[in-house]
């Protein structure tokens, strides 16, 4: 179903035109509350295009930044070249990029409204899709070939890989692999205990426990998720929210970190949408990112602890939604077919009133089998 959904749409994004130039709508009369950045993935030069966000939730342009390395793709994606989520970290003043094409990840400190680049360093492995970050432990999520997580500790802002922290998954994948078959994300439980690996069509969350030094277990726990597990959010009664892309559904676990094991929490939730992939946590409400219709559903959790649907359309996105953050209680959404980021207000419902679009964003175009265009987005908060 979502290879159909998202194969449809792909059809039509080699002949989209170009978006508007402009930067998005001028400010109305606010000053900066927040930043919001977004990542280009251009392939002849990653940057971070920085928009300073003000207190109605509006985006304005202000400036741009190279990464040092070079954007990338998976085989054969529609409208998400990195097919990922969180490919684009911002904590306590650091901003964290991925640069799938060159196999790195650079580092930025955050100052003011620029970025100082302080540092590029190998992934550890192949095409580099997402990454965390919990204090002072770093984890790479490497999608190519056997797929990799790679592990570093930050030390005077300066990144320095973990011996004993680099764990192969064991995916047999080409490098780079088709978008369906790459593992999308990586994430570190809010204790620092664990790190969570979703591996979409292997239908697995791989469960590596953090040991001493920010070393990584031998071999992760595996945990079966019928129907391509893609994004996750820790959520805020200790649980995680997984989306599953296949079935278009939201599934809750509870994890135990001292065996690494995913217990569902009730059945998993579908939304009767097209390849539900990106998990946004926003307050007690959480959004997910349909590409394949270009929508955004809305969830929450039920006071017996299991997903509650509360709109299968919460808002429409204005072409191949992809992945989202928040920043100041509103939530920001990358739309991948038509090179914008659209901005909602959370109302106190969970519904979603659009206040601003930044435009001119790079638009996914289909490339033989690769597709160029924007992936990852972050803010501060």
């Amino acid at each position: 179903m979502i290879v159909a959904a998202l194969v449809s749409l792909a059809g039509t994004l080699g002949v989209a035109g170009p978006a508007s130039a402009s930067d998005g709508p001028s400010r109305r009369g606010g000053t900066t509350e927040g930043l919001v950045f977004v990542q280009t993935n251009n392939f002849l030069g990653n940057s971070i295009r920085v928009y300073e966000r003000d207190g109605a939730g509006v985006l304005t342009f202000s400036d741009e930044f190279a990464t040092g390395g070079l954007g990338g793709s998976t085989l054969n994606p529609p409208v998400d070249p990195l097919a990922s989520q969180s490919s684009l970290v911002y904590r306590d003043g650091l901003l964290f990029a991925v640069n799938a094409g060159s196999n790195t990840v650079t580092l930025f400190r955050v100052k003011g409204t620029e970025l100082e680049r302080l540092q590029v360093i190998w992934s550890g492995g192949l095409l580099p899709v997402s990454l965390d970050v919990h204090d002072d432990l770093v984890y790479v999520l490497n999608a190519g070939g056997e797929g990799v997580v790679q592990g570093y500790r930050l030390d005077d802002d300066e990144l320095h890989p973990i011996r004993g922290a680099q764990r192969s998954l064991g995916l047999d994948n080409p490098n780079p692999p088709p978008f369906g078959d790459a593992p999308a994300q990586v994430g570190i439980d809010p204790e620092g205990e664990v790190v969570l690996v979703t591996t979409k069509s292997h239908d697995v969350i791989d469960a590596f426990r953090i040991e001493r030094g920010g070393q990584l277990s031998k071999e992760p726990v595996g945990n079966p998720a019928d129907g391509m597990p893609f994004g996750f959010t820790f959520d805020h009664r200790g649980g995680v929210m997984v989306t599953l892309a296949a079935t278009n559904a939201v599934i809750r676990y509870e994890l135990d970190a001292e065996n690494g094991k995913l217990s569902a929490v009730g059945p998993a939730v579908p939304n009767g949408q097209m390849a539900s992939c990106w998990i946004q946590r926003v307050g007690e409400f959480y959004y997910v990112a349909n590409a394949g219709s270009s929508t955004i559903s809305s969830y929450r959790i039920g006071d017996d602890g299991q997903v509650v649907l509360i709109a299968a359309v919460a808002a429409k996105g204005d072409g191949g939604t992809i992945d989202m953050t928040t920043s100041g209680g509103f939530l920001y959404v990358q739309n991948g077919a038509a090179g914008t980021v659209q901005g909602f207000e959370v109302l106190d419902d969970g519904a979603l009133r659009l206040v601003t679009t930044a435009t001119g964003l790079p638009q996914a175009v289909n490339e033989g089998q690769i597709t160029t265009g924007m992936e990852g987005i972050a803010a501060t908060p």
